[in-house]
């Protein structure tokens, strides 16, 4: 029987194979810039598009930003965490 950390260890390699991919074909890096400079231009290009699709970006960021917050913050508050790494 397969256990959990053994599907997400899979899970996590076929990630990092396809996502690398899927981020390649996506992002339209040249040779001569960064990544950050090269982030930039597709969101300014992504802006031009439809300036909604910007607010909505940056809702689901900070939304997904507040989720892992309140998540940390539970698991912290909630179970025995500190105790486990030796904090309490």
């Amino acid at each position: 029987m397969i256990g959990g950390i053994e599907i997400l260890i899979i899970a996590l390699i076929f990630g990092i194979i396809y996502g690398r991919d899927a981020i390649d074909r996506t992002f339209r890096k040249s040779a001569n810039e960064g990544v950050v400079e090269s982030l930039a231009g597709d969101l300014k290009e992504y802006y031009e598009n439809d300036p909604k699709r910007m607010v909505k970006l940056s809702a689901m960021i900070i939304g997904a930003v507040a989720f892992v917050t309140t998540g940390a913050y539970w698991a912290i508050t909630r179970t025995d965490f500190l105790k486990m790494i030796g904090l309490d």
